[in-house]
């Protein structure tokens, strides 16, 4: 084992397809399959967090896990719930509160786009009634300038969108299986511009759980234990320009995932380079672009000469959301950023079937972002 504190020594997901099961059903069985990847019995687990943000409460799932008394702690952070929870399970293994503890994220959306409203967000009901609590809106003025300041075209936007069908058809438990062609995404029909329909991920249904153990418990389990050498959260500072922000201030923006990345790195003691496989946020094809040089990878614009190239594709030298990330697999508010840990596991312990990343990977890096400006980072280690 390696030098780290924490390890991952179960993980379990559902389908994140349309089905007419509860979330909270999701959940268990999410939680009871990563127990069972572990080897632990539901009994050995010490501390739990979870949270979705629709699907119900998450300790009310102790009705079928069963009543042992846990401490379980709802985590509600909204695109972040998943890592937020993870990072609460790590400091529980770090404090010495708990040798085993859970993270579990889950949701089941209503069919149709996110109805946030205003008053809940800190916001006048003005911002609501000009539109502007449409996210799709602010995704499209932050590409819109991205693409001006550093010559990204929209060909670049619709292959990140082709990249993940392409990878959903691999992916046992992704929503989108079906391929798409980077020019049918861009005659799919403009939502706002530079983004089209097939650019952007959809409120879904979904289930991931993680079990983390001390190193003393990993020990004891065998198997093959992943080390989780950084989890972090990070909120907006100053300057940055997010979803449902009322305003943006002039000069160059500041980012919450760059600070999120960059604190995680700190953490874990690599750097971008260190890193073989990874998943970064796509809530429509614009984010995946601006994260892969928000958290290091790639210098602004460097991504026009990337992406076409197949440099994050899965043979790539820098394989992205390698299974389909959010536009194949909808984004269930709760389970997406644990999704992405789940896959980075399964990549470093080789288990990731026809999308492995060739050559035995043996470091990864996780990124999500939501809105009001929030990002949760995580990098792991074999």
């Amino acid at each position: 084992m390696s030098g780290a504190d924490v390890f991952v020594c179960g993980v379990g997901i559902t389908s994140f397809a349309r089905t007419e099961v509860s979330g909270r059903e999701l959940a268990v069985r999410a939680v009871r399959a990563a127990l069972a990847d572990a080897g632990l019995p539901w009994s050995r687990v010490r501390a739990a967090y979870g949270g979705s943000d629709t699907g119900g409460n998450a300790d009310t799932l102790v009705a079928e896990l069963g009543l042992t008394g846990v401490p379980f702690t709802n985590v509600r952070n909204g695109c972040a719930t998943g890592g937020s929870a993870l990072v609460a399970a790590t400091n529980a293994i770090r404090s010495g509160a708990a040798d085993v503890a859970l993270a579990v994220g889950f949701d089941k959306h209503p069919r149709g786009a996110f109805d946030p409203r205003p008053a809940d967000w800190g916001l006048d009901e003005a911002y609501g009634r000009d539109g502007l609590m449409v996210t799709t809106q602010f995704f499209a003025m932050k590409i819109q300038r991205y693409m001006h300041d550093h010559g990204i075209s929209a060909r670049t936007l619709a292959l990140v969108a082709e990249k993940a069908y392409a990878n959903g058809v691999l992916t046992p438990y992704a929503w989108r299986r079906k391929p798409l062609d980077a020019a049918e995404i861009l005659a799919s029909g403009m939502v706002n511009d530079p983004l089209t329909r097939y650019m952007f991920c959809s409120p879904g249904q979904g289930a991931v759980a993680v079990v983390l153990c001390g190193r003393a418990a990993a020990r004891e389990l065998g198997g093959t234990p992943i080390a989780l050498r950084a989890a972090v959260v990070r909120t907006r500072r100053f300057g940055s320009f997010e979803v449902f922000s009322p305003w943006a201030p002039p000069g160059t923006p500041t980012s919450v995932s760059a600070d999120a990345a960059q604190h995680a790195f700190e953490e874990a003691g690599l750097g971008p380079a260190d890193i073989d496989v990874c998943q970064l946020q796509d809530t429509e094809s614009g984010a995946e672009v601006m994260h892969l040089a928000e958290c290091g990878f790639c210098e602004h614009g460097e991504q026009e000469s990337l992406i076409p190239f197949g440099a994050t594709r899965i043979d790539g030298s820098l394989p992205v959301n390698t299974d389909g990330g959010c536009i194949a697999n909808g984004e269930p508010i709760g389970a997406s950023g644990l999704r992405q840990v789940h896959e980075i596991v399964q990549q470093l312990r080789g288990r990731a079937g026809e999308r492995q990343v060739p050559n035995e990977p043996s470091t990864g890096f996780t990124h999500v972002y939501g809105a009001p400006g929030v990002s949760a980072c995580t990098v792991l280690t074999r």
